[in-house]
């Protein structure tokens, strides 16, 4: 499995490209801004996008999806905060970017498919209602829950500090300490790393 990391507008977002290399399939883990090299990094592995999966619904980590053929994938609970993201773009003075339809939603524990991999849905209220990790493997991709010795903030619309910190607690540090991070922004880490480092928790 080839996980590749593109740091996109407007504020140094991680969007991630995961490609199963037998299936020749790939998943998208949020997607900021309209980056060439992400597709053209997908036809150098002559692969097929089959999704794009946000891990939730703020303004920049949608505002570079266009119409293809990959399934736009999302928590329901952020919908409203999703259909708002131009309001939230105008308060940084930036442009307003086409809202992005929802093909799937998910819900905890449901489970996508990468090829013959699974893709494991890990719902962790507190930055947003809908927010969620993607379980891939040994990979956690965490979105806004969970940073480098970080969290995600609560005082945005369906922010919740205490609910953030009870869905770290209850869902990802139950999961195994080697498991790696990848968070929405910033540096990768792991969850032994945060159990002992993370100074919010």
């Amino acid at each position: 499995m080839i996980i590749k990391r593109f740091i996109e507008p407007p504020i140094e977002n991680n969007n991630y490209l995961i490609i199963d290399e037998e299936s020749k399939e790939a998943v998208l883990i949020d997607c900021s801004a309209f980056d060439k090299k992400i597709y053209d990094t997908i036809k150098e592995y002559g692969a097929d996008l089959k999704y794009i999966l946000l891990t939730h619904g703020h303004f920049d980590h949608i505002g570079g999806i266009k119409p293809s053929s990959a399934k736009v994938v999302m928590n329901k609970d952020d919908l409203d905060i999703l259909k708002k993201a131009n309001q939230y773009l105008a308060m940084f003075g930036a442009d307003e970017v086409t809202i992005p339809q929802i093909d799937v939603f998910i819900e905890d524990d449901d489970i996508l498919k990468i090829g013959n991999k699974d893709i494991k849905v890990i719902q962790t209220p507190g930055h947003t209602q809908g927010g969620v990790c993607y379980l891939i493997e040994n990979n956690l991709f965490s979105g806004d829950t969970i940073f480098k010795e970080s969290v995600g903030r609560c005082d945005l619309e369906g922010g919740d500090f205490n609910q953030l910190v009870q869905s770290i607690k209850n869902k990802i540090f139950t999961l195994d300490d080697s498991i790696l991070i990848y968070p929405g922004h910033g540096e990768s880490s792991d969850i032994g790393w945060e159990k002992s480092h993370n100074h919010f928790l």
